[in-house]
């Protein structure tokens, strides 16, 4: 088996792992147990009902007991998960074991953060709480700079990423509470940015906030335009940043190049 192929199938593995994440974890329910069953008639789900991908194809995404449809996005993750794995294997996979494994748990932690966010306007703190100390320690030591990555990335860039972007967008909240009078910046949104910062140093913070303000100003005013929702409605932001945090970690060494040699 070919390092690709095994890391895919790993991916799409633990990309089932995920779903179960989004759909307990805001209901506050284990994650752990009781073992997966389908949400219409809440039969469990065997076992050689739930690989990843190929039962969902086989059984034409129904349940083999009540025939309920399941959701597209259940394929959709397990593929995406196993698809940025390959992506990581590619870009980082002749650095190290150990940093291609964290680098993959950072992308399953986007994707659950994506995904709730989406459906629930919260990024959950049992992702970034325990996610916060991590990326710092791990930053500060024997994670490259996704920038330079011949360079550690080293703790001044780690500490001084944390703190850009947990105090950045914590300025952000404090400022639009005491001039808008409204939430401007969640608390998730803080802790979600102190713990990319932490792993992707400061250099990241800035790109990923560009990349996730350009995404969310351009797919929110589409959203304003097509579905007549109202100016100064709730859009959540941590979609938008996950997709920055990915730009950064991917291409931020090309895009800074591009940026210091462009012309």
């Amino acid at each position: 088996m070919t390092p690709y192929l095994f890391i895919f199938i790993l991916g799409a593995a633990i990309g089932s792992f995920l779903n179960v994440c989004i759909y307990r974890i805001p209901q506050g329910l284990s994650i752990v147990s009781p073992s997966s069953r389908c949400p219409s008639c809440g039969s469990p789900i065997k076992f050689y009902d739930n690989v990843p991908i190929l039962s969902y194809m086989l059984l034409m995404g129904k349940c083999r007991t009540c025939r309920a449809g399941f959701s597209m996005r259940y394929p959709f993750v397990e593929f995406l998960n196993a698809a940025l794995y390959v992506a990581a294997l590619s870009r980082f996979g002749a650095d190290s074991p150990w940093i291609l494994s964290v680098y993959c748990v950072f992308l399953s932690s986007l994707i659950v953060i994506f995904f709730i966010d989406l459906d629930h306007q919260i990024i959950p703190n049992g992702i970034t709480l325990p996610g916060i100390p991590l990326a710092v320690a791990l930053g500060s030591t024997v994670m490259p700079d996704p920038f330079l990555r011949a360079e550690l990335l080293g703790w001044k860039a780690s500490i001084t990423g944390f703190l850009a972007g947990g105090g950045s967008f914590y300025l952000i909240a404090a400022l639009g509470k005491a001039i808008l009078r409204k939430e401007a910046m969640g608390g998730g949104d803080i802790k979600m940015m102190a713990m990319v910062g932490g792993l992707l140093g400061w250099k990241g913070v800035i790109l990923t906030t560009f990349s996730g303000s350009l995404f969310g100003s351009v797919i929110g005013l589409s959203i304003i335009l097509i579905k007549g929702r109202e100016w100064g409605a709730r859009i959540p932001f941590g979609p938008y940043l996950a997709a920055g945090a990915l730009i950064s970690l991917f291409w931020g060494q090309d895009i800074l190049n591009w940026y210091l040699y462009a012309g």
